[in-house]
Formats: structure tokens, C-alpha cells, sequence
């Protein structure tokens, strides 16, 4: 899986505004505090905002906020706000691409990686990155040294 700077900036703005608590969170600050370039913010904001996850006000007492709970907002949520589909083939979902002859088990290859994503990015949410309470199984996938290996 390819995770775009997108994405990245998208899950982090999140959890920056879920640590904030419940005051609106200026876009400089957000900048700031993630490293992340003010134009590619204002995109990033835009559609998190058009995908219904932040809230924003102008003005000195202005900035952004969560929509809904954080503990609502699964990393999925914001991959496809920002990106589309957790996965594709070609730009196709994998239950639509359909190979001949020997490659034929190969869309059930593609239809297990999204499964096993799913598994992963349906299940944490911003909130459990924002007080740094992975699940469970989150943490056991990282323990094993292997996850850490280069391939």
C-alpha cells in the first residue's frame, strides 16, 4: 500500500485537533505543529471538511474542529475522504477486475490485501492515535520483529 502525503497530512491534522480537545484549532497551529506546507493544509482541510470530519469558523475565535467524535473517525474514513478506495486495481475495486487463464485466483490476491487493510484501518480510530491507545492487535502486529523488517 502506497500511503500519499495526502493521507498522511490528513490522519495527522486529525489527531492534532482531537488532542486539542473541544477549542477550535487555527490552521497555522496545525502547520506548525505537523510540519505540514499552509497550501497543501488548506486542501487537506477542504476535504476533510467537505467529507463531513472537521468544522470550521473564520475569525479571531475561529479555526477548525472534529465534526464528530474522534472515536468516530476510523483512519479508513479519512483515506477514502482524501483518497478514494482503500484499494483499487488500475482504478478499478477488485471485485470488478476480472483476469483469464492462469491469473484468474489473482483478483482473490487483491480482494484479500483490501480485507486485510480493512482489518487494520476500520479498526483504529483518530482518538486511539491522539491518546496513543493502539488496539490491541495493533500493538501485537508491531511487537513482532518482523514487522519491522525491510523486504
Amino acid at each position: 500500500m502506497h500511503i500519499t502525503a495526502k493521507v498522511d497530512y490528513a490522519v495527522r491534522t486529525l489527531v492534532e485537533i482531537a488532542a486539542a480537545s473541544a477549542t477550535p484549532v487555527k490552521a497555522e497551529h496545525l502547520a506548525t505543529a505537523q510540519t505540514i506546507p499552509h497550501k497543501f493544509l488548506e486542501a487537506v482541510l477542504g476535504d476533510l471538511r467537505r467529507a463531513g470530519m472537521v468544522n470550521s469558523r473564520r475569525g479571531p475565535e475561529g479555526g477548525y474542529w472534529l465534526a464528530r467524535p474522534a472515536t468516530d473517525i476510523a483512519v479508513a474514513d479519512v483515506i477514502r475522504a482524501v483518497e478514494g478506495p482503500l484499494a483499487s486495481v488500475r482504478g478499478e475495486r477488485p471485485e470488478e477486475v476480472e483476469y483469464g487463464g492462469a491469473a484468474a485466483p489473482l483478483r482473490d490476491v487483491w480482494i484479500a490485501v483490501r480485507v486485510n487493510l480493512r482489518a487494520v484501518l476500520e479498526s483504529v480510530s483518530v482518538a486511539d492515535i491522539a491518546s496513543g491507545a493502539l488496539p490491541g492487535f495493533v500493538e501485537e502486529l508491531t511487537a513482532d520483529p518482523q514487522a519491522w523488517r525491510r523486504r
